[in-house]
């Protein structure tokens, strides 16, 4: 197909995904973007929300929760830090992240890391959004 591009997704332990899409969808530190075939060269920070790819037969989701985006006319390469697979979460573990997050949050105490604690939950509601 002439609209589709290469899209290749790396974690520092593996290369994640490989493929051609019509379009990727992410979340940046800026909101949520969709990007397509002929986009212009842009390199922006991925924050943690659902990565969507969007195959000629078939649309993958993953949890993406942090890393670096770089766009090219004909091609977009993901830099994760992490990024799952929806069968690669650990539910039980994400609901006890959430958790203990939201604990964190509503008791504020004088030693409690708001931003580390936001990021926390952040991280975790994304993982349980993949559960179908």
């Amino acid at each position: 197909m002439a609209d589709m591009m290469k899209v290749t997704v790396i974690t520092p332990e593996r290369e994640f995904y490989s493929g051609e899409a019509s379009m990727v969808e992410f979340t940046t530190t800026e909101g949520d973007m969709g990007v397509y075939r002929e986009h212009i060269p842009l390199t922006v920070i991925a924050a943690p929300g659902i990565l969507r790819i969007h195959e000629a037969e078939k649309n993958l989701e993953a949890a993406l929760m942090s890393g670096f985006v770089q766009i090219l006319p004909d091609r977009v390469t993901i830099l994760a830090e992490v990024v799952e697979w929806p069968e690669e979460i650990d539910y039980a573990r994400a609901e006890k992240a959430r958790e203990r997050a939201e604990r964190k949050l509503r008791e504020r105490g004088a030693d409690i890391d708001v931003a580390r604690a936001e990021a926390a939950l952040k991280r975790a509601l994304v993982r349980l959004d993949m559960r179908k």
